[in-house]
């Protein structure tokens, strides 16, 4: 084989691949039923002009015999009339048109078998056309059903990947960086501006599991106190009787002794201050009841 017939081969192996290769079938059948279309059209045109010299031959036939039997008419009044040469030239004249009229009905019977068979192949042609309609139908959902498929065989493939798992992973990765930088960076502001007790004594109010009164109450505990304070009577008993000349009235440490050392709720350090007061200051302080009910 030639270098010239080689490449000429290896070309039109080329032309034959792209054009493979850029061939979309519902276009292609597209433009095939269109190319059908016209064929059909150009078939029902021939068929109308066969049709039509059928008739026109039908015609002529009919108009040859009917001149035929008027000749014999009058070929039958020449009889009558007793007229036998001009009888004889009339049936000539019928022979002539009889003849003509065979020929025509000859040609007619010719063109009407043409015509059937070509009404026939018409509605062969016109059936192979509406199935094909309804084939390129079906192929082009076929195609576009194999394209879908194709899609999610490539997307799902694509999720196999290995690389799109650890991209989602990186980014991850990333936000968590950038949630503990803008954690600290708020961490760091509270520190610049001095509010990070503030922000503890938040902080502990939010978590605290009890109530105000359970904190006072736990506070008072660990100072050795009641609950209840002293009662109002209680207290101006306790302040009556420390008001009261020192000679005469009990000492604190006393009336600490007589309550089990602990009066109204006070405690032995609270006791120990009440008796290092100089208590004659209050004694002066306060009016004699006697002189104040003279007076």
């Amino acid at each position: 084989m030639g270098i010239f017939s080689r490449l000429g081969t290896l070309i039109k192996s080329n032309l034959n691949d792209l054009i493979s290769k850029a061939e979309d079938p519902e276009k292609m059948l597209t433009q095939v039923l269109l190319e059908m279309q016209q064929q059909l059209v150009e078939a029902k045109k021939a068929v109308a002009i066969a049709i039509a010299d059928e008739k026109k031959l039908n015609k002529q036939y009919a108009a040859e015999s009917d001149k035929s039997k008027e000749w014999e008419r009058k070929a039958m009044v020449a009889v009558r009339a007793g007229d036998d040469a001009l009888a004889r030239q009339a049936l000539s004249r019928k022979q002539e048109h009889e003849t003509i009229a065979t020929q025509f009905q000859q040609q007619w019977q010719a063109q009407k078998t043409a015509v059937d068979k070509l009404k026939d192949a018409l509605r062969l042609l016109n059936n192979k056309i509406e199935e094909a309609k309804r084939k390129k139908n079906i192929l082009v959902a076929r195609k576009k059903r194999a394209e879908a498929q194709q899609q999610i065989a490539n997307t799902m493939q694509g999720l196999g990947d290995t690389s799109a798992f650890d991209t989602f992973d990186r980014m991850a990765e990333r936000i968590q960086l950038m949630e503990a930088e803008a954690e600290a960076g708020a961490e760091l502001a509270g520190e610049l501006s001095g509010d990070t007790l503030e922000g503890k004594f938040l902080a502990l109010e939010h978590g605290a599991g009890g109530s105000d009164d359970d904190a006072l109450a736990e506070l008072k505990a660990k100072m050795g106190l009641s609950l209840e304070g002293p009662k109002g009577s209680d207290a101006k008993q306790l302040g009556a009787g420390i008001g009261k000349d020192d000679k005469s009235g009990p000492a604190p440490s006393a009336v600490a002794a007589a309550s089990g050392g602990n009066l109204g709720g006070l405690s032995a350090e609270d006791l120990k201050e009440l008796e290092d007061l100089d208590l004659s200051e209050l004694d002066k302080a306060s009016p004699d009841p006697k002189t104040s009910s003279k007076s």
